[in-house]
């Protein structure tokens, strides 16, 4: 039997039970809709759940409900309990469910963890229950789940999902609720809103593997998170992977990413490199596209709702009935990269005998507010008739102007929509004014934005999404063996003949350089390596703090002179004597990020790396065509390139050289911080110029994140 099979069985049979249950008791289930156990109640009757139901009630029956006194008096084992009764009872309960083999339970009780040390230990004796009893356990906690096949939630809107729509994992049930009543009145539809609660057993990150695990052509194509602690970062990345992999688009919260003072480090790159920057770098390797609020979140829903999937390219047209709008909607997506190329000469004739001579007939295409239902239809069929081959999205601003019934033009823009081949990302102002057509628009299944350069902006961060690419393959020039011998028995920071060897073994270039310690070994160094040449003080992390540097050296006296300055810095052990190395300086450097791994960064170099704050972060493991992708955001990039007509690095080069700096710590998963600061050079000829390392006690070593193996993709 392949190994695989029992881990998929058992997800198929986790997801079954908390997503599609045949039968569900209601632990604490109550005849009173102001109580969590009567509102439970209420909402699986309203929903109309076709499986078997009970309510666990010792007082009294519920109406509408076979009601039985305890989890022992059950007729049969459920496969899902949902627990809605007094903190202190609830062990008892699972422990009943348990010995009974129920397959699942969601804990809807608080008073647990989130309260005091107590509750954290009760939730301990609650993992441990359902850990030998085999059960999935959500919460405690916990509002509770609404898919298509039940609504076993208690708080919040309460609708009516439906399949391939919009799937809502949220660590906070206040937030999941708060989306769902937004997102209801744009038109959005769910397929499921789950919130996990206190997560002692089933984080976000279980979840989306039950969504992997089970994917089929029923899934939801868009999937919104909102993430308040990143339970297993390797989990998260392997699951996000593959449903982006997939075709879905995955859009993300995450909150508490503010540090509550700034940490200890010993390099730049530890200084720069935050658990901030490690989350935005884990949601670029996964696909997961960050958002910052749950307005954010929406918009971007509405734009991947409306048009069907993301745009195909950046082509867009903008229909407007006010002036004013259309130009901020086309000053914004000129921002995001979008062309608004001018109508063809045809096109503008056709459309001419649809509008008034006063309106326009560019893009955007201002028919004025006398624009009504007919016109707005002959105006996008002959847009899709045209320009269909020239445009890859048509945005519409409309609203109430008084002049016109707009529930005419919210309808046959919908239409359109539907029947045309280009996607229409609607966009209506007039919540207030439009409340009754707006809702039929609603009720038809249209979804709309509110405001324009709002929909411009999400529209943008769907064009640029983060791309997915292979897990990095082997690299020529990079001897393990001789890495590791290198590092053998060593801890704490590395010395320079150490590091250069590590750093050799890895297939960095250094500068030709020797340490000296007496003043004819610096007179033997001169002569073999030439000048001119730099001169560093040994013995300090940040050389530069303690004037321990000194370039442009171009004879034997200038060198004497050199190092009798700098031996006499107190704590000296030694000098470093380095060919000059033309071009322009960049950092490189990596840290390891507890809990995440390695993150590889690199930015512009030298002693302003930290000031200047111009670096692009990427998670280990990295190939060189990820790390290319990650320079080109970076600001300042045109310095590294070469600006008026200097001589610039290669960027292929460079990424090269990020994505053997991730090798490394791959290799050598015991490096805390490591800087390449700075690394120089022009075209492919790059040279690691300075370098510090500093490696981690014994036992300590990073956990490596896993790349979705199952990905339909070659390695680099």
């Amino acid at each position: 039997m392949n190994r695989k099979e029992p881990a998929d069985r058992s997800a198929r049979q986790r997801y079954q039970a908390l997503f599609h249950p045949r039968s569900i008791a209601v632990i604490g289930a109550s005849a009173n809709p102001l109580k969590p156990g009567g509102r439970l109640v209420r909402n699986l009757l309203q929903n109309e759940y076709a499986g078997s139901l009970w309510a666990v009630n010792p007082g009294a029956p519920v109406p509408g409900v076979r009601t039985v006194g305890s989890v022992e008096a059950l007729p049969e084992c459920p496969d899902l309990a949902l627990i809605a009764i007094p903190a202190l009872n609830v062990r008892r309960v699972l422990e009943a469910l348990g010995r009974m083999g129920t397959r699942a339970a969601i804990v809807m009780s608080a008073g647990f963890g989130e309260m005091n040390a107590a509750g954290r230990t009760e939730e301990r004796r609650l993992l441990e229950i359902a850990a030998a009893a085999e059960m999935t356990l959500v919460g405690p906690n916990c509002s509770g789940f609404l898919t298509t096949t039940y609504a076993g939630k208690f708080a919040g809107i309460l609708t009516r999902p439906l399949p391939g729509r919009i799937d809502l994992i949220c660590g906070s049930g206040a937030i999941m609720d708060f989306v769902v009543e937004q997102a209801t009145r744009r038109g959005l539809v769910f397929s499921s809103t789950v919130n996990v609660g206190n997560s002692i057993q089933i984080g976000i990150e279980d979840i989306l593997g039950l969504l992997d695990h089970n994917f089929g052509p029923a899934s939801a194509r868009i999937i919104l998170l909102y993430i308040e602690r990143i339970r297993s970062a390797a989990r998260l990345l392997e699951h996000a992977r593959n449903l982006t992999a997939r075709g879905c688009i995955l859009a993300a919260i995450k909150s508490g990413t503010t540090p509550a003072g700034a940490r200890a480090a010993h390099s730049h790159t530890g200084a720069m490199a935050t658990p901030e920057r490690a989350v935005q770098a884990l949601f670029d390797k996964a696909g997961i596209l960050r958002v910052g609020s749950r307005s954010e979140m929406i918009d971007l829903a509405c734009v991947l709702a409306a048009a069907g999937g993301p745009v195909a390219g950046r082509r867009a047209f903008v229909v407007t009935s006010a002036g004013g709008p259309g130009v901020m909607l086309a000053d914004e997506l000129s921002r995001q990269g979008f062309v608004l190329a001018p109508p063809r000469r045809r096109t503008r004739e056709r459309l001419k005998a649809v509008l008034p001579p006063e309106a326009t007939r560019a893009n955007p295409l201002d028919c004025l507010p006398s624009k009504d239902g007919p016109r707005t239809r002959r105006i996008l069929e002959i847009l899709d008739a045209e320009e269909k081959r020239r445009l890859d999205v048509i945005l519409t601003i409309d609203g109430a102007s008084g002049l016109v019934d707009e529930g005419g033009i919210f309808q046959e823009t919908l239409q359109a929509s539907r029947a045309g081949s280009i996607p229409i990302v609607p966009v209506i102002s007039s919540a207030t004014t439009s409340a009754a057509k707006l809702d039929a628009f609603r009720a038809a299944g249209g979804v709309h934005l509110t405001d324009e350069v709002a929909a411009g902006r999400a529209l943008g961060r769907v064009l640029h999404r983060p791309r997915l690419y292979p897990p990095a393959g082997r690299m020529a020039r990079f001897d393990t063996a001789a890495v590791g011998r290198a590092v053998s028995g060593r801890s704490d920071t590395l010395g320079p003949a150490a590091l250069a060897a590590v750093l050799a073994a890895a297939g960095f270039r250094l500068p030709p350089q020797d340490v000296v310690r007496t003043r004819a070994a610096l007179t033997r160094a001169c002569t073999r390596i030439g000048f001119p040449l730099a001169m560093k003080v040994m013995g300090f992390l940040h050389k530069t703090d303690v004037g321990g540097v000194r370039v442009g050296i171009s004879g034997h006296r200038a060198a004497a002179l050199a190092w009798s300055e700098l031996s006499a810095i107190p704590g000296a052990d030694g000098v470093l004597i380095q060919r000059m190395v033309a071009g322009p300086e960049v950092i490189l450097g990596a840290v390891h990020e507890a809990g995440f791994g390695h993150v590889v960064m690199a930015g512009l170099g030298g002693i302003y790396a930290e000031a200047l704050d111009a670096a692009v972060f990427a998670l280990a493991p990295l190939s060189a065509p990820e790390a290319l992708d990650r320079l080109r955001r970076l600001r300042g990039r045109a310095l590294i390139e070469g600006a008026r007509g200097e001589k610039g690095m290669s960027l292929a080069a460079l990424a090269g050289l990020m994505a053997r700096l991730s090798l490394l710590t791959q290799t050598l998963p015991s490096i805390a911080e490591i800087d390449l600061n700075p690394v120089k050079g022009s075209g492919d000829a790059l040279y690691v110029v300075d370098a510090r390392m500093i490696l981690r006690p014994e036992g300590k070593a990073a956990p490596r994140l896993r790349q979705a193996p199952n990905l339909p993709m070659r390695p680099a």
